[in-house]
């Protein structure tokens, strides 16, 4: 089995050291940029603790890395560095704060030997998944119009700074864009956004609490998201999600945290929807990529859109 030689840079996100036991075909050989360095060191006591960054970049052996960085916006000066090197990339989002830098590192992945990759694996979870799959089976019709909403709880551990994240709109509401994109199949083509500090007590913090976008799609159609911190802590999944796709011919629509579904087509009330099919699973299909050259369920244009439309929106209102 061949295998995959993979550094992981940080552990502010989703970094995926409690899930590589699933992946044996990424071997572990060393870490850097951790809060809790033990975290690594007590289950993987061989692998390399990397002081710099650049010493990563040094080192022969490395394959692949995983970024989580403290600073979500030093990954982009990393990610076409790691490139460069032919070092495969799987970027936590937003992988850029700039039209500008995503188009930089889009371009030093079609320069590289080695790929990059969002962890853009929203669309590969149920029921999104089963959603996706009945949209395109034309059930609905033509796509008109999308509501999609993220919501998660607020804590003292919300950093207080945008740098640290990407901030509300491109670290929470890319993933309501993705449920707009990737899985009801429609292209955001114009987007507004507007956002609030209201809520934040915090001194000294910048943290946006509410921010909604819409806008219109390639299609023709429409769209509007809702992302917040402000999931009540009594409700039992992490975060709060809705997603509702209106067509000409029907409604589908995941609701109360993606636990209820329901389908209804001008014809029949279908009630939930049939989720117990396996969805593919997104690391697998970057491991692929970078192992077998086998492409992945989305190109890398696709895959980004929804971080470039979040970006385009934030720009917005600095501007």
């Amino acid at each position: 089995m061949s295998v995959l030689n993979i550094v992981l840079w940080g552990d502010a996100g989703h970094q995926i050291s409690w899930i590589l036991g699933d992946y044996p075909q990424l071997n572990l050989i060393g870490y850097g940029n951790f809060k809790n360095p033990a975290t690594i060191k007590d289950h993987y006591p061989d692998a390399i603790f990397f002081e710099s960054f650049e010493e990563v970049l040094a080192n022969p052996n490395v394959e692949m890395i995983s970024l989580c960085s403290a600073l979500r916006e030093e990954q982009v000066e990393q990610s076409i560095h790691a490139l460069a090197k032919g070092i495969h990339v799987y970027a936590e989002k937003p992988c850029a704060f700039k039209e500008s830098d995503l188009d930089r590192i889009i371009e030093a992945s079609k320069n590289s030997t080695a790929n990059f990759h969002e962890m853009s694996g929203t669309l590969f979870e149920q029921p999104l998944w089963s959603m996706h799959e009945l949209v395109k089976s034309g059930v609905l019709g033509d796509i008109v119009q999308v509501y999609a909403q993220k919501s998660y709880p607020y804590g003292d551990w919300r950093p207080k700074s945008e740098v640290i994240d990407g901030g509300l709109t491109m670290q929470c509401g890319v993933h309501a864009l993705r449920f707009i994109e990737h899985v009801a199949g429609v292209e955001v083509n114009t987007i507004q956004a507007v956002e609030t500090m209201k809520g934040e007590t915090r001194e000294g913090s910048d943290l946006r609490m509410a921010s909604s976008m819409m806008g219109t799609l390639t299609n023709g159609g429409v769209f509007s998201v809702v992302s917040n911190y402000l999931k009540p802590q009594s409700f039992e999944t992490w975060g709060y999600e809705e997603l509702r796709i209106f067509g000409t011919k029907g409604m589908l629509e995941a609701t109360e945290g993606f636990t209820k579904t329901k389908l209804v087509t001008h014809e029949k009330d279908f009630g939930e929807i049939d989720v117990s099919s396996k969805a593919p699973d997104w690391l697998q299909e970057v491991i692929n990529h970078n192992l077998s050259n086998i492409e992945p369920y989305h190109n890398l244009e696709v895959e980004l859109h929804p971080t470039r439309m979040v970006i385009q929106a934030k720009s917005q209102l600095s501007d």
